[in-house]
């Protein structure tokens, strides 16, 4: 991994958890990393989670800053970027960490719970590359890592307000890729799974060596760098290994009268990717003209 220095970083939920491993990890390859964690009411600047972390950078040579903006604030990107900048000089990557999770079946989470879970888990992610996108348009350079997670791909019991606002993660990242077109500007989703204090209740004490957050790190510090060229993409992560996750189409077939059988024949398809929503509907299109010319 080449040296990070003179780059600046934003991380939010950065302190505690996968986002301070981030941050430190940034830190050690000689990122300027803005440190973003909410203070919490009555906590001194020393007693926040974003200091202590930004202390432990300190401690190791590395520079920091803490920033205690609440990433449900809409005007919380246009701040961070803007202490960023004032600070560092400059703003080069962003890692948008901070979510929340509320168990329940659909049927007991109110619009409320679902608002208070996207205003975190994507509408913080949102104000933030929507900050520094418009700052990149000027600078010609940008690499941006949005958190997503296994229940945003798939779904999960329990986690249905949480899994709609990682859906959403994986839909952005994917379009502002499409629109970043020739610019140096990369965008990726990870979905990581790691010890953390939200996924301490599902795990066991065992778990925790085995799903230690800093084993992530040097994945998201590569995707900071200007060695990456990957964009668009979803990655999950965990205990040192990765993989891709992506979208796949089946097979067409007409759609008969016995729309039953129709469907049955779909399943188990492997099928085919496609780079994007245009390009899956000309491919289909494409398959209509050929069946209507037979």
């Amino acid at each position: 991994m080449n040296s990070l220095a003179k780059q600046v970083v934003i991380v939010t939920g950065a302190g505690k958890g996968l986002g301070q491993a981030y941050a430190i990890h940034l830190a050690r390859l000689g990122a300027q990393v803005l440190v973003n964690n909410r203070r919490h009411p009555g906590e001194l600047d020393a007693e926040t989670s974003a200091m202590q972390t930004v202390n432990m950078i300190r401690q190791q040579g590395g520079q920091a800053e803490p920033n205690y903006t609440d990433v449900t604030d809409p005007t919380s990107g246009t701040v961070m970027v803007e202490h960023a900048c004032t600070h560092f000089g400059n703003l080069h990557g962003i890692v948008a960490n901070a979510g929340i999770e509320r168990l329940g079946r659909f049927e007991s989470l109110s619009d409320d719970d679902f608002k208070q879970i996207f205003d975190t888990s994507f509408f913080g992610s949102l104000y933030l590359i929507r900050a520094a996108w418009q700052h990149w348009q000027h600078t010609g350079f940008g690499r941006a890592v949005l958190t997503s997670s296994g229940a945003g791909l798939y779904g999960n019991h329990g986690q249905v307000a949480y899994s709609a606002a990682k859906a959403a993660v994986i839909g952005l990242v994917r379009a502002l890729a499409i629109e970043a077109d020739t610019r140096d500007i990369c965008i990726n989703a990870v979905a990581p799974y790691a010890y953390t204090a939200m996924t301490r209740p599902h795990l066991s004490a065992d778990d925790a060596t085995k799903l230690d957050p800093s084993d992530i790190a040097p994945l998201i510090s590569y995707l900071m760098s200007s060695q990456c060229t990957l964009s668009g993409e979803t990655l999950v992560s965990a205990g040192g290994l990765i993989r891709r996750a992506y979208t796949r189409e089946g097979r067409t077939v007409m759609l008969s009268d016995d729309v039953v059988t129709s469907i049955n024949t779909l399943m188990g398809d492997e099928g085919a990717s496609f780079e994007s929503a245009s390009a899956s509907f000309g491919d289909l299109f494409k398959t209509i003209r050929d069946a209507q010319e037979k």
